[in-house]
């Protein structure tokens, strides 16, 4: 499972010209998962993602999680983060998880997010999503397992 997470000042999701998903200060998550994945990678991912200390205290350290600043996430799949282009110029997807599989696994982690009193919002799995940010900082981790 790889997990792109971005700290957001504010960030939406649309489909079909509809916000489906919003927030304010919090984290857009691009998630994708891969064939190997289990509910035990995602359990690993939601406690790192959940405790991740990227916000600034009063010293200007990166030192405050999402609870400390009451901040939310925004969860958004995507199975081109498996995207292989180590040969030819066009992107292979077969690192990527059949999308029933990883539909399943989207989901689960999304709950177990919100099971840590944190407020989630979310795409919508395989739909044409627009999404837009404003990036604080620009702070971008990449968390994997």
């Amino acid at each position: 499972m790889r997990l792109v997470v971005q700290r957001v000042k504010n960030a939406e999701v649309k489909v079909d010209e509809k916000t489906v998903g919003s927030i304010d200060k919090g984290f857009l998550v691009l998630l994708g998962v891969t064939h190997t994945d289990t509910k035990e990678t995602a359990d690993y991912l939601v406690k790192k993602l959940c405790k991740l200390r990227i916000f600034e205290d009063d010293n200007e350290k990166m030192n405050l999680g999402l609870k400390d600043v009451n901040g939310s996430l925004l969860i958004v799949s995507q199975f081109t983060l498996y995207a292989d282009c180590s040969e030819g110029n066009r992107p292979s997807f077969i690192n990527a998880a059949k999308p029933d599989i990883a539909n399943e696994l989207y989901e689960y982690f999304c709950e177990k997010c919100a099971e840590q009193d944190i407020k989630v919002e979310k795409g919508i799995f395989g739909a044409d999503m627009k999404v837009s940010l404003l990036n604080d900082g620009p702070v971008t981790i990449i968390l994997e397992k």
